[in-house]
């Protein structure tokens, strides 16, 4: 199992306060790594770190915003002074806006690529600085089916998170020789307090997420955690430039019939 051995390895996760980032931060620590949480509220950061300190986890919080390459270069040298130099990055830090094309501001659209974009982008600059220095690191970029597919009233998130799966791609390609494997996760549809509304039989969306994967159900935050550990981990060191779909198979079909059982 040394192959997905963590330990004495330094994860930093931008957004591992809560949801599916602090899932992902979980699993990282099961794995051994010592944690770096990046928010942007307090009080989810205080929640956050009484979270893992409870179940054992070594996590230190850092509040900014990785929109602000200022701020951003100026806590990565913090974090790497007072927490050690960071061996894997997850750029995780996301947010959408559900409105129509039409509809939606460029203000907004702007933003959404700034934070699920752009924030990638400087973070990843600035911590790979340090992993050439050292010789090598993993960067995982967290994608999205909507990487692949459009839907309605995404289409900032949906630009973004294609823009995220070939900015992964490309930076594969400029530091895979300096031994930086850098890869993405494209979650599907998961049970998180956000979805928790929606996901009740007869629920339309319900019924639908469950009927068009073919698992059958929603994914479980701890169905991230595996596949974190494998890219975070020397398991994946010839794994450069790839986009790993935790999504029970929806990608792979084209779905149902409605007369199928």
């Amino acid at each position: 199992m040394e192959l997905f051995d963590l330990k004495g390895k330094r994860a930093l996760i931008t957004g591992g306060t809560h949801g599916l980032g602090m899932a992902m931060a979980e699993g990282l620590g099961r794995a051994g790594a010592g944690l770096v949480i990046t928010g942007t509220t307090p009080s989810k950061m205080e929640k956050a770190l009484e979270h893992y300190a409870r179940c054992g986890y070594e996590a230190s919080g850092y509040i900014f915003d990785v929109t602000d390459e200022e701020e951003a270069r100026k806590y990565i040298s913090v974090i790497e002074k007072e927490a050690g130099p960071v061996d894997i990055l997850v750029n995780n830090a996301g947010i959408i806006k559900r409105e129509m094309a039409l509809d939606m501001t460029v203000e907004d659209f702007r933003r959404v690529i700034e934070v699920d974009l752009v924030g990638p982008f400087i973070m990843s600059r600035l911590v790979a600085s340090g992993m050439i220095e050292r010789g090598g690191g993993k960067i995982i970029n967290i994608c999205s089916m909507m990487s692949e597919l459009g839907r309605d009233n995404v289409s900032a998130y949906a630009a973004a998170k294609g823009g995220l799966k070939m900015l992964t791609r490309n930076l594969a390609t400029e530091w895979a020789r300096y031994n930086i494997q850098v890869n993405g996760i494209g979650p599907g549809y998961f049970a998180t307090s956000q979805t928790a509304p929606i996901r009740v039989k007869g629920n339309p969306f319900n019924d639908f997420i469950v009927s068009r994967t073919p698992a059958g159900r929603w994914g479980d935050p701890e169905d991230l955690a595996g596949a974190t550990v494998f890219l975070a981990s020397k398991a994946s060191d010839f794994v450069n430039g790839q986009v790993l779909y935790v999504d029970g198979g929806i990608l792979a079909t084209i779905g149902k019939p409605l007369n199928e059982p």
